[in-house]
């Protein structure tokens, strides 16, 4: 795998910390990265995205959504098993697991629901007005003050 070196992004920007760090650790991602529980990200709207995790066999109390620092961290820690219980086949996985999913600047979590063994996070893109595009309106400049010969 190659290695790219992102110091020049630093020694020539300022605030865009957040954004070679994701890059650092898109391009050095590992590819034994754990692939449970499974789950999609879809765009909803022109705004809006949900991320939906599969947590069969997990209640919501077994759940935990944080947003810390422009990261959602999605939790599941399931309740310790009924004794008494003898599987002949366990194919359900209910073991902990951690997600982490990193948000974009102005991505805030909406909430969160757990219908039918899916949890659904809703996100929405709030554009602040400053960084909106906006036409700026060109003026015409006064006529020249013609001198006249006295």
């Amino acid at each position: 795998m190659r290695n790219f070196d992102l110091s020049p992004l630093y020694r020539a920007s300022v605030g865009f910390d957040r954004m070679a760090d994701l890059m650092d650790r898109a391009l050095t991602a590992d590819v034994s990265a754990p692939t449970y529980p499974p789950y999609n990200i879809e765009k909803t709207g022109e705004n809006a995205y949900r991320i939906s995790v599969a947590v069969a066999g997990f209640a919501p109390d077994d759940l935990t959504v944080e947003v810390k620092e422009g990261v959602v961290v999605v939790a599941g820690r399931k309740a310790s098993e009924e004794e008494g219980r003898t599987y002949l086949h366990r194919g359900i996985a209910t073991r902990a697991f951690e997600r982490k999913f990193t948000l974009a600047d102005h991505v805030r979590v909406e909430g969160a629901s757990h219908v039918d063994g899916m949890l659904h996070i809703e996100l929405l893109r709030e554009v602040p007005e400053a960084l909106k595009s906006r036409r700026i309106e060109i003026s015409k400049a006064p006529k020249a003050v013609e001198k006249l010969d006295a």
